[in-house]
């Protein structure tokens, strides 16, 4: 199997069989529906469907949607279709929000047991009491109110007779504990507010660190697989299943996240950058989120690839973003057809040519993989090449065209330049040339050599198309880490070169390409067409990744 290479996560998972711990495998991914995943979750689903894939196990799509303030179904819906992009397709879909009754009764066992109480301590008390790293954190006055008032006062609660934060219900566990988290930690808060799900059915819902291993333990998922991140929150998962009495007992193991850089991998910072327009939506092929890299054109080979060679650790070091790049251009190499854009076009005459003749020329698809065969390109008279192959002074070592220099033009013949024609002010904006008909591409001529070939594309047929470039939106690597020994906010590190826009043309086939259709552009790089923008008569394409990067694996 592709990914079986051994990490720490599979050897516990095969310890776990071997030894007749587990019977079987379950994992989940488990995505809170509060913005759209970016490729840090990528790397969860990987994980988690490929583990279980490989032991014959299953894997649970789960919303853990236990904050309806922030939910929304439009983001429940961008997660499934992204999980299934990627290739993977879940056993079970389950809501948290299903579960919302059985979280209830479980918090009324807790109280029976003297395992939680309801707190009318304002946020900021509580955060008071809790205490810090060095300092104990204290009893809140309202502990050891008796079993009674607290199922009254539950109840109460669930019945929405209190305002939003007017009560909290916390677990009873250790105030002096050395982990914060366990220091009677708030499991249910007060919210009037309409849930994507349930609607108004409840105006008191679960807090997520309790939530979450009830979920595990219904959906009897046997290794939940989460980030460091959590670690420190694992006694209280455990805590919480036991006492709850559940009866299936998850192991929480957790691994290092994925950061890359010049990226931020945080759902809040990247919905700032969505509600304050500094990108166009959560699909902006500049983010990177996994709807931002598809729209861009990345691939989920190449994605899955470069999440796998990342590897499974307990370290959460950064990323270069050329190693996802070089993923793409391995991954495309092979399946991109290659064709001529240009981006900033300049008009040739061949003034030797003649007037009203076109003709076809061969051209291979793909010289790394001949089975996809040849094209056609028609060739005539007047052709683009691109702006920055034409120099009037070059400096030495330039062999592209310049006045009384040849060069080849690719698939088609050499051509030699005679004049130059400027506008008024200075500028050029055609050239003429000669061409040599005996060079024609492929007919064995070997008369003498030029350093030089150009792309091109035949001017009467071309067909006009918007081209998007991009650099990295954001333009330090660790923007993350530049906030914290800064003052600057990641926005001030928006690039703002992250997007530059031309207007060129193509060749005339491409009038019948398609949204995600991809192409290797002849010395500019890998384009895929825009899904959004793209219309009939507006083809747009977007710069995946260039030809050649300095990244080595």
């Amino acid at each position: 199997m592709e990914h079986n290479s051994s990490n720490f996560i599979r050897n516990i998972i095969k310890e776990d069989l071997d030894s007749g711990k587990r019977n079987h495998v379950i994992t989940r991914f488990p995505p809170e529906p509060n913005g759209y995943l970016h490729i840090g979750h990528a790397k969860s689903i990987v994980i988690n469907f490929d583990l279980a894939d490989e032991f014959n196990g299953r894997t649970n799509l789960r919303f853990d949607d236990t904050n309806p303030l922030k939910e929304d179904s439009e983001y429940v819906h961008a997660i499934k279709e992204d999980v299934q992009w990627l290739g993977y397709d879940w056993d079970g879909l389950f809501f948290a929000s299903d579960y919302f009754q059985e979280m209830y009764e479980r918090a009324v066992l807790l109280i029976k047991k003297g395992k939680a109480y309801v707190d009318d301590l304002s946020p900021d008390e509580i955060r008071e009491y809790r205490g810090t790293l060095t300092e104990p954190g204290k009893d809140s006055p309202y502990r050891d109110r008796s079993i009674e008032e607290n199922l009254e006062l539950f109840e109460r609660m669930r019945k929405g007779e209190f305002e939003n934060g007017e009560k909290v219900l916390r677990a009873k566990i250790d105030m002096s504990s050395p982990n914060i988290n366990l220091r009677d930690p708030v499991i249910y808060r007060i919210s009037h507010a309409e849930h994507h799900n349930t609607g108004d059915q409840w105006c008191i819902y679960p807090m997520y660190a309790f939530a979450h291993p009830l979920e595990d333990a219904i959906e009897d998922v046997t290794h939940s697989i989460c980030t460091t991140e959590f670690e420190d929150q694992r006694p209280l998962y455990n805590w919480i299943v036991e006492e709850c009495e559940m009866q299936s007992t998850p192991q929480q193991i957790e691994f290092g996240r994925l950061n890359i850089t010049n990226a931020v991998m945080s759902k809040r910072k990247l919905k700032q950058l969505v509600d304050e327009g500094f990108v166009d939506g959560w699909d902006d092929p500049r983010m990177p989120t996994i709807s931002g890299l598809r729209r861009r054109g990345y691939t989920p080979e190449a994605i899955r690839t470069f999440v796998r060679e990342t590897g499974v650790s307990k370290g959460s070091g950064h990323v270069d973003s050329q190693m996802l790049d070089y993923f793409v251009r391995e991954d495309l190499k092979m399946k991109a057809p290659r064709t001529m854009g240009i981006l900033r076009p300049l008009k040739v005459v061949i003034t030797n040519y003649p007037e009203g003749q076109v003709e076809m020329l061969d051209a291979e698809i793909n010289p790394e993989n001949p089975e996809m065969g040849t094209r056609q390109i028609p060739f005539s008279r007047e052709i683009y090449i691109e702006r920055e192959d034409f120099m009037e002074n070059p400096p030495k070592k330039y062999f592209r065209l310049f006045p009384g220099n040849e060069v080849r033009l690719k698939h088609a013949y050499f051509i030699k330049c005679e004049d130059v024609i400027k506008d008024e002010d200075g500028n050029v904006v055609e050239i003429h040339c000669t061409y040599d008909p005996e060079t024609k591409s492929g007919t064995g001529f070997t008369g003498r050599k030029v350093k030089g070939t150009l792309h091109w594309v035949e001017a009467t047929q071309a067909v006009p198309a918007e081209f998007r470039l991009y650099e990295p939106l954001l333009s330090t690597d660790d923007p993350e880490e530049l906030e914290e020994e800064t003052e600057k906010t990641f926005l001030d590190q928006v690039n703002p070169n992250s997007l530059q826009v031309l207007k060129g043309f193509v060749e005339p086939n491409m009038n019948d390409v398609s949204a995600q259709d991809k192409f290797q552009f002849f010395r500019h790089g890998y384009f895929n067409v825009d899904p959004k923008d793209t219309a009939k008569d507006n083809l747009v394409f977007n710069l995946i990744v260039s030809l050649k990067s300095s990244f080595k694996l």
